[in-house]
């Protein structure tokens, strides 16, 4: 650490006196091949290098410092973020950060004593630091326990941002994204910069048409599978950015995707969108950012309007032409390219983490894929999930639609397996609200969270029944509550680790099978995995998750 800091130092006292810094430190690798491309990534971070040849164009395998433009600190780790900041006697921000956000969401489910020591602590220490904090240590707006994922997805406007993260689910749809310890957060925090090499790529493309049945989710898990049939069972995403080619879908829906990536091990992803998508992505980013600002999160440096103005300087330069958005390269090199055809995705996908395999190995990997039809429509749920970083708005809307329609064909609702249902965001909700979805839920639920009067323990039993529980990790994280033991779990999450969603019990083990919103909402409701057939039938009608392939190719011709 103490390296870094002297080569920040040395690199903006050279720049300030306008001369070349003297070699002191070995220098970084830098690996430049003429008459090759780039990659996006590799576009993006050339742009933001500091300390390197100047004009020389990097490629994968380089080691430099780049400029940090967003940073996230969740509230697991953040105490510890707070303790390395104080080690470096950090007191502010550094000015060169576009953005900072400190979380509620890992302790969003149960306002226990542990958090109450804690957390208000913390958010002091940031917010006196200069970062955006889910509460307010004065009191004066409402507490947000909204998903740092979402959040930092939302305070990102320029697809050439890098964006560190405390939590391994740091994977924007807008720029690249790293997961990182608290001592990197701190260091971005501090410095506005990272030290790391330049990763390979991986391209995705799709071909084909969705059919209408299918929801976004089961494209993204058929990805991981379609990906380890192509290379006879290598992960070739492991360790690497996957640069999908996601064209039409915007970033928040496009989020599905990137926020898997984690379990498909790569390093980090970057989505490819059109210029219009990128926009409407923007202008959505923009509405959520001035909600927290009429909410009173912005502070005295006004972060959040500069992150809005940021916004139309981006959106105003791909209208003009200016600046398209970004595209790699048509003679980039990448490890690898994995081709999706989406023809051959005609019933939800499942990943199961497979607790009896023979072969320890291969259980909780999340590589595991497994159509609706494997289970023969007798699997028992114990529980559905329907939450986390991995849902968006139009999930939450798929649960109401589905839940009326079920009310429709049999004249009411029952559940034969507890459904628990958490929104992302306090904004999600407020856009429900005003678009009557929200009371379609609250009408079919048994419970709903009381932000006046919190959860102060976890729940361990549940019923037969639906509850709306407040923004956050919740039964994802697993650090406050959690399934009932031997429960066999499905869920819209990400997490299907032993004993992270579900405990094993004496009678069996417990197991979390992670599958999209209308599966899990449907499975609730009559206490299995449905079949193919039953699962068409409830969904027609429904708008799910669709994407379209992009017609034309995302590349930049010319380098």
């Amino acid at each position: 650490m103490l390296s870094f800091l002297v080569k920040k130092i040395q690199t903006f006292a050279a720049k300030t006196l306008g001369i070349t810094a003297p070699t002191v430190f070995a220098p970084s690798k830098e690996i430049s091949i003429e008459g090759q491309g780039l990659t996006a990534v590799e576009k993006i971070f050339n742009r933001n290098a500091v300390g390197v040849t100047e004009g020389k164009l990097l490629h994968a395998g380089s080691d430099v410092r780049v400029e940090v433009n967003i940073v996230g600190s969740q509230d697991t780790t953040g105490l510890m973020t707070a303790q390395e900041l104080e080690s470096m006697a950090a007191t502010v921000i550094s000015p060169i950060v576009d953005g900072a956000y400190q979380s509620g969401c890992h302790t969003a489910s149960v306002w226990d004593k542990k958090a109450q020591a804690n957390i208000p602590k913390l958010m002091k220490f940031m917010n006196d630091f200069g970062v955006i904090t889910a509460r307010d240590p004065k009191g004066e707006y409402h507490a947000m326990t909204d998903v740092i994922h979402k959040v930092l997805n939302d305070i990102t406007v320029d697809e050439w941002a890098i964006i560190i993260g405390g939590d391994s689910h740091t994977r924007m749809s807008k720029g690249v994204a790293f997961g990182a310890d608290s001592g990197t957060v701190a260091l971005a925090l501090a410095t506005g910069e990272a030290s790391m090499p330049i990763p390979e790529s991986v391209k995705v493309t799709f071909k084909g048409d969705m059919k209408e049945h299918m929801d976004f989710r089961d494209v993204v898990h058929a990805t991981q599978a379609q990906m380890l049939k192509q290379f006879d069972g290598e992960n070739v995403f492991q360790g690497r950015i996957i640069e999908v080619h996601i064209g039409t879908l915007p970033a928040d829906q496009a989020f599905t995707f990137t926020d898997w990536t984690a379990e498909m091990k790569a390093k980090a992803s970057i989505c490819i969108s059109e210029d219009d998508t990128l926009i409407e992505s923007l202008e959505i980013a923009k509405s959520r950012i001035q909600i927290m600002i009429d909410k009173g999160m912005d502070n005295h440096n006004h972060v959040l309007q500069g992150l809005i103005n940021k916004a139309n300087k981006r959106i105003e330069e791909i209208r003009t032409g200016d600046k398209p958005a970004l595209t790699p390269d048509a003679n980039a090199k990448y490890y690898a390219e994995v081709v999706v055809d989406l023809d051959i995705i005609v019933e939800p996908m499942i990943a199961d983490p497979d607790v009896n395999n023979d072969d320890v190995s291969k259980r909780y990997t999340h590589d595991t894929i497994r159509d609706l039809t494997f289970y023969g429509g007798e699997k028992k749920v114990d529980l559905g999930f329907v939450g986390s970083c991995m849902v968006h708005k139009g999930d939450l809307k798929i649960v109401s639609q589905m839940l009326r329609n079920i009310e429709k064909q049999n004249g009411k609702v029952e559940f034969q397996a507890p459904l628990v249902v958490a929104a992302p965001t306090y904004n999600i909700i407020d856009e429900l609200k005003a678009e009557g979805d929200w009371e379609l839920l609250e009408k079919y639920s048994g419970f709903e969270f009381n932000d006046a009067a919190p959860k102060g323990e976890a729940r361990t039993q549940y019923e037969n029944m639906m509850y709306l529980e407040r923004p956050g990790c919740n039964l994802c994280m697993g650090n406050q509550e959690k399934a009932e033991k031997g429960d066999t779990v499905l869920a819209t999450s990400t997490r299907l680790f032993q004993g992270r969603v579900v405990e094993d019990s004496e009678r069996k083990k417990g197991e979390s099978l992670l599958a999209s919103t209308p599966v899990v909402v449907l499975s609730a409701i009559i206490g299995r995995i449905p079949s193919i057939e039953e699962y068409k039938e409830a969904v027609e009608g429904i708008d799910l998750t669709t994407f379209v392939p992009s017609i034309k190719e995302l590349v930049t011709v010319g380098h």
